[in-house]
């Protein structure tokens, strides 16, 4: 049977990567957006609903599929506000999984971060890790949760600064050996491919994914 698939956050890098692999796998005859923007030019098979993000609880008649990408997230310069940030970075997600149990839909992918700690005294690391203990408590069946590196790639919004930073990350890549692998660019291909894999996968335990796990699981495709 072919299945349906939800994604929040289509129109940000890794969210419109995995997209566009999901489009092409025809394991899928349905995928929804919902997002505060519409994508132009897209195949019938994906429906999109437009509305805030914030408020995703109108959508719940709608929020049903066979799986959730949730690729939301933002920056400190983006959103300065921390206010705002939590809402966006903690609210969405958590709303997403709710969402996901009231609908019986029992895969729940999610984009992190390495650092991620709900005890952590950094604001950033301790909002991803609330974010990550409150998604678990909704007991989802298949939820996995993606703790990426920085992650590579080009983005439209992205500064001079954030990409001279990037590309003296990429210059330094060698270095990171042993434990420090786990600090290595995260290309955002390898994520939208390692993310599918697992949705498809009924072997994999393990519900936190690292920078090392993510190259590894794109090799099984």
């Amino acid at each position: 049977m072919k299945k349906t698939a939800i994604i929040l956050g289509a129109t940000g890098l890794t969210g419109n990567i995995l997209l566009k692999k999901l489009i092409e796998d025809d394991r899928y005859e349905s995928i929804k957006l919902f997002s505060r923007s519409k994508i132009e030019n897209l195949p019938s098979k994906v429906s999109q609903f437009i509305g805030n993000l914030l408020e995703l609880e109108q959508f719940k008649e709608d929020f049903k599929a066979d799986e959730v990408y949730c690729c939301i997230g933002t920056t400190k310069s983006k959103t300065p506000d921390k206010e705002k940030y939590k809402q966006i970075d903690y609210g969405i997600p958590i709303t997403a999984a709710k969402l996901s149990k009231e609908n019986n839909i029992n895969t729940f992918l999610v984009v992190s971060a390495l650092g991620a700690n709900a005890n952590s005294a950094v604001f950033y690391n301790k909002t991803k890790g609330e974010m990550e203990r409150d998604v678990k408590k909704q007991n989802i069946k298949n939820t996995f949760i993606f703790r990426p590196s920085l992650i590579g790639g080009e983005r439209e919004e992205q500064r001079t600064l954030e990409k001279i930073g990037l590309t003296i990350f990429k210059i330094i890549q060698p270095l990171f050996i042993g434990s420090l692998k786990q600090y290595k660019i995260t290309e955002p291909e390898n994520m939208a491919q390692a993310m599918i894999n697992l949705a498809n996968s009924t072997s994999y335990v393990d519900d936190i994914i690292t920078s090392n796990d993510i190259k590894r699981i794109t090799k099984n495709k």
